[in-house]
Formats: structure tokens, C-alpha cells, sequence
């Protein structure tokens, strides 16, 4: 490959990122390659290549860490500004909904592992506390998915009003409540549980069922419906 400090036009065609991806394909590209794609120009002395390595560095060489990068984080890096972090930033998130399995509006829920692995892969990226719910139809197939709340869980935040303001909207018949635990702790606390009855108090005053509460986390997660709890 050339020197890093001649412009990426200035290299050889075979070793171009972009001519490489189209005549070999995008699995013959590093990391770094695949990256600096997305940040399309360098900046002074430093090729997309060399911004994206510096990328990869400030996420530990780790994709699951890259993923957890917020904007704010990828500007950190002098030549990656505001929509450099913006375009990567969206990449991820695409990447994300990809791996997290079939189009919603395909999934039929018949166990808590339907739907978990689903969730799990939709909140690992996220470094704080975020509540979500899942809105299911008469068949328990998958209406509408939407985070609630973020940074916490309490009863101000998570409000069991707004919950069933949009399960109306959605004409749901049933109700799955999700959240992460950062920390990989998959324990239910007693605001956690606390939390679920108060949800379930308000969904039967509209004949919706509340059918779990899952906690997620890379290690697995929590049914409070397979625990008997719910």
C-alpha cells in the first residue's frame, strides 16, 4: 500500500478502498478500509484510511465497542467532524437493525425467546439504562416497537400514560415492556418490579394484556412471564 501521507486518489487503484470493494468485494477490505469509505475525504496529512484506524483505535480495535460510540465521541478525532460522525453513526445503526434479525412486522411472539434475542440485539449498544415496548397484535405479531424512555427507569420516566396513549394509537391487543441492564446484572430491582405492576394495573382498564417484562443484556435475559413474576 502507499504511504499514508499521499491522498488516497494518489494511490495505487488496487489498494483504493472504493475501487476495491467494487472489483473484489467488500469482504476483501479492512476495517479501517470499509470505514474510510463512510469518511470519504481525509484531512491534513491523514488519508480516510488513517482516520478511520484512528476510529477503530478509539474503540479498542472492537466492532461491539464501535457500535457504542455516540456522535460526540467519533468528533473527538481531529477530521472527524459533525456529519463524518453522523454517516458512521447512521452505518452502525443500519448494521444494527440487519443483525437484529427478520422486519418486524414478521415476528410472531409464542415464547419470551422470540422476542428477546430480538431486543437483545436492538439495546446492546447502548452504555445507559433505556426502556421500550413492544406493541403486538390479536396473533401477538409485532405492530410497533418504540423506546420510551432513556438514562433510567422510574415511574416518571417510564409513564405508564404515555405506554397505553400509544397502544390505542396502535389498536394493540397485547404488551411487551422491555429494558437493559448495562452492567450485565439481569436481577429485576424492586423499582423494576414495581414498575411492571403499575403498567399492568393500568393496561387492564383497556383489555390489554401485559404478556412480559424482559431485562436484556449481552449475557442473556430476564422473562418476569417465564419467572412466574409478572
Amino acid at each position: 500500500m502507499q504511504e499514508q501521507k499521499y491522498p488516497i486518489k494518489h494511490w495505487a487503484k488496487d489498494d483504493r478502498p472504493r475501487e476495491k470493494l467494487r472489483e473484489k468485494g467488500a469482504e476483501t477490505l479492512s476495517d479501517a478500509e470499509l470505514l474510510s469509505i463512510l469518511i470519504h475525504n481525509g484531512s491534513a496529512n491523514r488519508s480516510a484510511v488513517d482516520l478511520g484506524r484512528e476510529v477503530l483505535s478509539l474503540a479498542r480495535n472492537n466492532l461491539l465497542e464501535l457500535g457504542r460510540l455516540s456522535i460526540h465521541d467519533l468528533m473527538r478525532i481531529k477530521g472527524i467532524g459533525e456529519a463524518k460522525a453522523i454517516t458512521i453513526t447512521a452505518a452502525l445503526e443500519l448494521g444494527r437493525r440487519r443483525q437484529s434479525g427478520p422486519g418486524q412486522d414478521r415476528i410472531q411472539v409464542t415464547n419470551s425467546r422470540d422476542i428477546a434475542i430480538h431486543l437483545q440485539e436492538r439495546l446492546k449498544d447502548y452504555n445507559y439504562e433505556v426502556f421500550g415496548v413492544v406493541y403486538l397484535n390479536g396473533s401477538n405479531r409485532v405492530k410497533h416497537w418504540e423506546v420510551i424512555s432513556k438514562g433510567g427507569i422510574t415511574g416518571t420516566v417510564a409513564d405508564p400514560r404515555l405506554i397505553m396513549k400509544k397502544a390505542l394509537e396502535e389498536e394493540a391487543v397485547g404488551l411487551i415492556l422491555v429494558h437493559n441492564h448495562p452492567s450485565g446484572n439481569l436481577k429485576p430491582s424492586r423499582a423494576d418490579e414495581d414498575l411492571t405492576q403499575k403498567i399492568k394495573s393500568a393496561t387492564q382498564f383497556f383489555d390489554i394484556k401485559l404478556l412480559d417484562h424482559l431485562i436484556v443484556s449481552q449475557e442473556g435475559y430476564f422473562s418476569f412471564a417465564d419467572e412466574g413474576i409478572l
